[in-house]
């Protein structure tokens, strides 16, 4: 069957690479299936989006915010016509199942909605001067050319979070998406322009990190960087992007703690362990892969869990009763196999899975088996570093005290979760758990568009996602009106 051919989006037109160079996108539950050829794009091709950028920046930041939101606004009726088919174009691309990728298209249009609202709220502040017959007012301003680098795990709600926010606050952008899954982004700003985007407002330029991502990172014309990825990638653009004084969002890693205490609802504890650990095959940063369980429930959660794990159906998520998907590629499998061998070197029990799946309706793509390890200690690696695959780890602790401090000794801090019916311990969880989110009750993951998304230590730097977005898309001027006629002189002791 032949493939479609797609370009890099540049002031409103598709072009091939400058160096003619493409890759393919490869379908991870099926490698015979090609979705699609894409642009292999490097620093020229960077050079032109950002120009097209710049030029569109010039009238996109006069366009009023709320006309800007009416665009978003229109996205989003369009993404529901449309979110059926772009569902089954992201399984296809990345491999999650279809229940969970309508839920990243439903995650767009959450966001489009949300943004779109904040159109005509992009509020400053009005205050006394303390002179007379002055006015004193502050205003948000773009930022100007926003670049951005997405991850393939959430191919169109992360590329949403970011492109929507800076869009309604008048910036122009220039995104690559992850090389793994660069259609998801195409869909997207496809949608955008059928809602009447104008050309050059957001460019497309696909390709692989040190060829076009670098180069994004790098470049003078681009005046702030958005990045979700790994901690060590986030640590190069952020000492990158430093050289050219951009300020930097990033969102990367995480060693997420769910704590079952002993008067937990078992039952609810154990579908959200399954669902923490397995949903998204494990690639989410906010994946549960430390199940701390106390002692007294330990021995019951963890045979359940177990069963429950190997239970699971392993496959092609277009397949309707398939319930985890491949890994995206075959270097997330030898990491999850590497995990599993320093894990047992360390001492850990492997209980279930550990291994690639290559038989049945695995035998064409890149899947792994969950996997459960008990006896996991806090300072092993496998309880401390990331993995990003179906791997979850189970630790037993004595009291709640301790849990909090195991689940924070990790470098990380993205999300957190606490299940208990002791309401006092839920509000000292939420308290003294160290990171950007905590569930009671719930998983570590299923974060909702308008709240703050980040996390503290090797998770991020302090900008966060969905509330507090505009923050980092804006920037503020203070503005003074003085109708003394006269020179009047603050910071000066006028006092008599």
């Amino acid at each position: 069957m032949a493939h479609k051919t797609y370009g890099n989006l540049i002031g409103g037109q598709w072009l091939p690479a400058q160096s003619g160079k493409t890759f393919l996108n490869i379908n991870p539950a099926d490698h015979s299936d090609i979705v699609g050829e894409f642009p292999d794009s490097a620093a020229a091709d960077v050079d032109l989006a950002v120009a097209a950028a710049k030029k569109a920046y010039a009238t996109w930041r006069l366009v009023p915010a709320p006309k800007r939101a009416e665009i978003l606004f229109r996205a989003a009726l369009l993404l529901s016509e449309r979110k059926e088919q772009f569902a089954r174009e992201m399984t296809r691309e990345m491999g999650k199942v279809l229940t969970e990728t309508k839920g990243d298209v439903q995650e767009a249009i959450d966001e489009a909605y949300y943004v779109a609202g904040e159109g005509r709220r992009l509020f400053g502040i009005t205050t006394p001067s303390e002179l007379e017959n002055k006015f004193a007012m502050s205003v948000r301003m773009p930022v100007g050319v926003i670049g951005m680098i997405a991850p393939w795990n959430f191919p169109m709600a992360i590329p949403s979070w970011k492109l929507f926010p800076a869009l309604v606050a008048g910036n122009t952008c220039v995104i690559k998406p992850a090389e793994d899954t660069p259609l998801s982004t195409y869909n997207l700003v496809q949608t955008l322009i059928d809602a009447g985007l104008p050309p050059g407002v957001v460019n497309i330029v696909s390709g692989y990190g040190p060829e076009a991502g670098a180069p994004l990172v790098e470049h003078p014309g681009v005046r702030a960087i958005s990045f979700t990825g790994s901690s060590a990638t986030g640590s190069l653009v952020a000492q990158r992007a430093a050289a050219t004084f951009k300020p930097v969002s990033l969102e990367m890693g995480g060693k997420n703690a769910m704590i079952v205490m002993d008067d937990a609802n078992l039952e609810l504890a154990l579908e959200g362990a399954l669902w923490g650990a397995f949903g998204t095959t494990g690639q989410r940063c906010t994946a549960t892969s430390r199940i701390l369980l106390h002692k007294s429930i330990a021995a019951e959660f963890t045979s359940k869990l177990v069963a429950r794990a190997a239970a699971l159906r392993v496959g092609n998520g277009l397949d309707p009763a398939v319930e985890v998907g491949p890994q995206v590629n075959a270097q997330q499998i030898a990491t999850s196999t590497e995990y599993v061998a320093i894990a047992i070197a360390e001492g850990a029990k492997l209980l279930t899975g550990g291994h690639p799946l290559t038989d049945g309706p695995c035998a064409n793509g890149t899947f792994f088996a969950p996997t459960v390890f008990g006896g996991v200690t806090p300072t092993m690696r496998i309880a401390r570093e990331e993995v990003f695959g179906p791997v979850v780890s189970l630790i037993e602790f004595s009291t709640f005290e301790e849990a909090i401090e195991i689940a924070n000794s990790v470098e990380y801090g993205l999300s957190t979760s606490l299940y208990t019916k002791d309401v006092n311990r839920a509000f000292t969880a939420m308290r003294d758990l160290e990171a950007g989110i905590t569930y009671i009750n719930a998983p570590t993951i299923g974060a909702e568009v308008h709240l703050p998304f980040g996390g503290v230590k090797k998770t991020g730097n302090g900008h966060r996602e969905g509330l507090g977005s505009l923050d980092f898309y804006t920037t503020w001027k203070a503005v003074y009106v003085d109708s003394s006629d006269k020179l009047q002189r603050a910071q000066i002791d006028n006092a008599e």
